[in-house]
């Protein structure tokens, strides 16, 4: 009976390797605060669509699940994230699509991807 229940118990370790190997680490970054324009990235990307008069179609855009980004004064592209998973940004920007906002939270650069996991937002003048 021992045996049994010894072996039944390596199994299911075994089994749950997997499920801890799952855990994510965050990839180091550095706070910072940025000002820029919130875009949608789709439009903005495919036929550089942004500003006043594209505002109902970004917010649009957003809410059908269409990531929002920022455009920083450099010409860089900030996508916002989340180290939760199933965590979305959008609901963060929606409000001041094809606005300008500053933002501040932690600045991460992976793979050539300029991300950010937003702190505070609020508009920017």
């Amino acid at each position: 009976m021992l045996k049994r229940i010894m072996a039944t118990t390596v199994v299911l370790a075994l089994c749950a390797l997997p499920l801890a190997a799952q855990g994510h680490a965050a990839t180091p970054g550095n706070e910072m605060t940025l000002t820029g324009q919130v875009i949608d990235l789709n439009c903005h990307t495919t036929n550089g669509a942004m500003g006043p008069s594209h505002k109902g179609c970004a917010q649009a855009c957003a809410k059908a699940g269409v990531p929002l980004g920022i455009l920083g004064s450099d010409g860089t592209i900030y996508l916002p994230v989340s180290s939760k998973p199933g965590d979305p940004q959008n609901s963060k920007l929606e409000q001041y699509a094809e606005g300008k906002v500053t933002v501040t939270g932690m600045h991460r650069m992976v793979s050539g991807l300029h991300t950010i996991e937003i702190k505070t937002v609020a508009a920017a003048s």
